[in-house]
């Protein structure tokens, strides 16, 4: 019977997946807490990064300028940690796809505003807008948190250590 993958065998993935879960999950925690600290660093710069995109009620654009970082540093630091791997990899797949739609809905009407990713943002130049990029860079870093979500089990992990995670998953 020959193997499904042959690039892969099966038996090969099954040793490979921990460490591509390892890659993947030091990735993301850099990204998070890249993006968290730098909007961290200017708390009025993350506001007026929510209010740029024109989709909350202004009474929710100050807590989401101020929450957001927070949530973006605490899960960096559980995927710089491999601890609850699983629920951190699904809260950035979450907030990935909000991204997302917010760069394509500011795309769509026309806004010209830097997405405040990495700080910054607000309006913008139209020919200083990336939504193409923007959109794709969060799809992929979507694509890192749904492989995590599939496959938690890493290398230098606390999930492994505290044996929240299994081998076979």
């Amino acid at each position: 019977m020959s193997d499904p993958d042959p690039v892969l065998p099966a038996g090969r993935w099954a040793t490979a997946r921990p460490w591509v879960s390892t890659v993947v999950r030091l990735a993301l925690a850099v990204v998070s807490l890249w993006a968290g600290l730098a909007k961290a660093g200017d708390l009025a710069a993350s506001v007026r990064a929510v209010r740029a995109f024109e989709l909350l009620p202004e009474a929710l654009a100050r807590p989401v300028g101020y929450g957001l970082p927070a949530v973006e540093i605490v899960v960096g630091v559980l995927l710089l940690l491999g601890l609850v791997t699983r629920y951190a990899a699904a809260i950035m797949g979450l907030l990935m796809l909000a991204f997302i739609v917010g760069i394509a809905s500011a795309w769509a009407r026309g806004l010209s505003i830097d997405c405040g990713c990495f700080g910054g943002g607000g309006a913008t130049s139209p020919d200083l807008t990336q939504y193409p990029w923007e959109i794709t860079r969060d799809l992929a870093i979507a694509a890192g948190a749904a492989l995590l979500v599939r496959w938690p089990y890493s290398r230098f992990s606390l999930d492994q250590t505290l044996g929240l995670t299994r081998a076979a998953q």
